[in-house]
Order: C-alpha cells, then sequence, then structure tokens
C-alpha cells in the first residue's frame, strides 16, 4: 500500500511542475497591462494591431509599440496615470514618472528590425531612446499603472 501511496504521489508531484512550467511561460509570452483593479493582457500578435514603430537604442533598431498607445488601448487616460512600475519576469522593476511615459519616443518592443528580440530580452522588453541601459528593462511581463 505505501509503494502506491509513494507512486501516486509521484505522478502528483510531476504533473504539478510540469503545469507550472507552462503557467511560467505563459506569463512570459504574454503582457499584463493592470491597476490592480483592471488588467489587459497582450501577446506579440495583439501589439502588432495597436501600432507600430521603430526606434534605436545601443546600435540596434527594435520594433514595438509607444507606450502612451499601449496606455490608451488598454483604457489608461495617460494624464489621469502617475507612474508605471514596469516588472520583469525575475521580480526586476523600474517606476517611471510622467517625463517617461509620456514620451512617444518610449516602446514596448517585441522584435528587432532584422530579427525576433533575443532569449536574454525576452519577448517582450522596454526600450527608452537615450536613457541608461536599467532603464531599458528586459524579460518584461508587466506594467503597473498608478493613478493620480
Amino acid at each position: 500500500m505505501s509503494r502506491i501511496r509513494l507512486i501516486f504521489g509521484l505522478v502528483v508531484l510531476l504533473l504539478s511542475a510540469c503545469t507550472a512550467g507552462n503557467i511560467e511561460k505563459n506569463a512570459i509570452e504574454n503582457l499584463v497591462v493592470t491597476d490592480g483593479v483592471d488588467e489587459a493582457i497582450y501577446s506579440v500578435d495583439d501589439l502588432k494591431k495597436i501600432s507600430e514603430t521603430e526606434e534605436d537604442f545601443l546600435e540596434e533598431t527594435y520594433i514595438g509599440v509607444p507606450l502612451p498607445d499601449l496606455l490608451a488601448v488598454a483604457g489608461f487616460k495617460v494624464d489621469n496615470v502617475k507612474t508605471i512600475k514596469a516588472v520583469a519576469a525575475d521580480g526586476y522593476s523600474v517606476l517611471y514618472d510622467s517625463t517617461i511615459f509620456t514620451r512617444e519616443d518610449v516602446l514596448v518592443a517585441y522584435a528587432k528590425a532584422e530579427e525576433p528580440l533575443s532569449k536574454d530580452d525576452g519577448t517582450f522588453r522596454m526600450v527608452l531612446p537615450g536613457e541608461e541601459g536599467k532603464l531599458n528593462l528586459r524579460i518584461l511581463v508587466e506594467l503597473f499603472v498608478e493613478h493620480k
């Protein structure tokens, strides 16, 4: 009887590990835009339908949607936004104030001009031309909007 319990326990453990991997992969392949109450989830294809522009950063050309356009589509009026926290898959985050998130050259990038984003960049990344590297967050999974 104890062998059956052991085998059953191992099967349950393996199944839960497989499910957790799928959830994690799904979370990295989508971008959540939320204020803690309302939430919108976007794939790369969803962002491509919003608008598309190119910006250069560190000798690379990135393709993505301007952050103000994404916020508008997600239902957030830029005039009513105090800050935006960009969160990476590893938990690293960057807080942007209105001098950043209202700029038309700030992108949520999903590709480079000639190729997809690298594995190090993730599915999405922030691109802020002219700003220091740490503000250009990689492996972006969430944008948290704080209202005024």
